[in-house]
Order: structure tokens, then C-alpha cells, then sequence
């Protein structure tokens, strides 16, 4: 699989009342096939837009997207989203779920039937694929969400607050089932999330991205998102390396937003 390259991605939105919102200003990345990337700022950085972008679901103002050697131009089977809510479809069952994405690529029931089978056991969910979505809890949901994604056999999974909406505890565990499946697929992974934690966990690749217009103000190489590999996450968490990683981060973003305040009483 090739990289996906993305080269001077810049994002303008045009308001009714004449001026406008650069949400994005000539954001460049080389990301390679299997790394995972996790994504973090502010709000207003443009977290969100840049993975719409990715996806095929805005076009850029300027600037291209590159996957598989060709200018992405929409949405593709290449490129797999998964939301903060699953966005399931709620009259049909689990499995159904799982297989809508084969089925509506024609793949012979013969075919997918087996791969849906072994990735609801691999989510932890063989015994409630004849659910209803209304039935499961929210890690379950979200647990569907990503099975529906791999289905589809995307180079790339794009993750937008995916974990967002859950308890602390199911969150974790949610946490290390993106780190399995990221090992256990070789899947290029780029997660948004708002949580620093998350961040440091699930990236062993990190952006911290400024706002206004939205650009990369700092990148990360960190070790963490392997240690947690089959790991206990906690434990990983004590590490003294993660804690000084967390805590300058975490100044940062502050200083990010006291930045936007200011301008926002200037502007008052």
C-alpha cells in the first residue's frame, strides 16, 4: 500500500454575511502505510475538517490528498470512517451491519460470511450477532462500528471521536481493542479526540494542531501506543515519559485557548 500524502491542504468557509473561517491553512503530511495517528487541539483547529477531507467528504479549497497513487476526489471503499456514534443502521441486526458494506459490492455471501463471522469474534461480539443495534450498549454499538468498517477492507480508517461518548471504563477497554486491531490488521489508523490521555495512548504518531487558521503547531513520536499493545493501559500510564509528554501537551492546548479568549474580548 502507498502513503497517504496529503500537500497543502488549506479549507476556507465563505459566511452569508461576507467574511469567512479558514479552517484549515496549508497543512502538509506524509503518513505511512500502518502508522496510527492520533490527532488533538483545541476546538476550532480543524481536527474534524482535515479527517472530512481525508474521507472524501469536503473538498479542500487548495491543496490535494493523495492515497494508492491517485488524488482522492470523494468518498472510497479505500477510506473507512468511524463516528463518535456509530451511525448504524437500527432495523437490521448485528451481523447485518457488519455485511451491508460487502453485500453492497456485490461479494458473494459465500465470501464475506466467514471474514463478518471471525471479525464479530475478533470485537469481542460472536455471541450477539443476531442483536439488534437498540440492544447493545454503547461500547457495543461502537464495537459494530468498527467490524462494519474493517469489512469493507479499508487501507485507511479514519476515526472521528469514535470513543467520545463512553464510560471511563469502556472507554479503556475500547482503547486497547484499537490497539489490537491496529496490530492485528497493519491498518493505517487516524484518530480525532479531544483527550490528551487518549492521545498519548492511541498515537504513535501525535499532532497537536492550532487553531485559527487550523495548522500543525506540533508533532510527536511516541512509544506508547506499542507498550499498550496487549498491555495493561493503566500501567502504561505511569510511565514517566508518558506523564511529562501529557502535562507539556496539556500546557500547550491551555495556552492555545487563552490565546482564542484574548481575541475573542479584543474583537468584543
Amino acid at each position: 500500500m502507498s502513503n497517504l500524502v496529503l500537500d497543502k491542504i488549506s479549507m476556507r468557509f465563505d459566511l452569508p454575511n461576507g467574511s469567512h473561517v479558514q479552517a484549515l491553512q496549508d497543512v502538509s503530511l506524509n503518513i505511512k502505510s500502518g502508522e496510527l495517528m492520533s490527532v488533538l487541539g483545541p476546538s476550532g483547529c480543524g481536527k474534524t475538517t482535515l479527517l472530512n477531507i481525508v474521507a472524501g467528504f469536503l473538498a479542500p479549497t487548495s491543496g490535494t490528498v493523495q492515497l494508492n497513487d491517485h488524488v482522492v476526489t470523494g468518498p472510497a471503499q479505500e477510506r473507512g470512517m468511524v463516528f463518535q456514534k456509530g451511525a448504524l443502521f437500527e432495523w437490521m441486526d448485528v451481523r447485518e451491519n457488519v455485511s451491508f458494506g460487502p453485500k453492497m459490492n456485490n461479494v458473494a455471501k459465500s465470501e464475506y460470511a466467514p471474514k463478518v463471522d471471525h471479525l464479530l469474534e475478533v470485537v469481542g461480539l460472536a455471541d450477539f450477532k443476531d442483536k439488534a443495534i437498540y440492544e447493545l450498549s454503547g461500547g457495543m454499538q461502537q464495537r459494530v462500528a468498527l467490524a462494519r468498517c474493517l469489512a469493507n477492507e479499508p487501507d485507511v480508517i479514519l476515526m472521528d471521536e469514535p470513543l467520545g461518548a463512553l464510560d471511563a471504563l469502556t472507554r479503556e477497554k475500547m482503547q486497547s481493542l484499537v490497539l489490537d486491531l491496529w496490530k492485528e490488521t497493519g491498518k493505517t489508523i487516524i484518530l480525532i479526540t479531544h483527550s490528551v490521555e487518549e492521545a498519548l495512548l492511541l498515537g504513535e504518531r501525535l499532532l497537536v494542531m492550532a487553531p485559527r487558521p487550523g495548522r500543525i503547531h506540533k508533532e510527536y513520536r511516541l512509544p506508547f501506543a506499542e507498550m499498550g499493545v496487549g498491555a495493561d493501559l493503566r500501567e502504561v500510564k505511569h510511565h514517566a515519559e508518558y506523564n511529562e509528554t501529557r502535562e507539556e501537551i496539556l500546557n500547550m492546548i491551555w495556552d492555545m485557548e487563552e490565546e482564542i479568549m484574548g481575541r475573542s474580548e479584543d474583537a468584543a
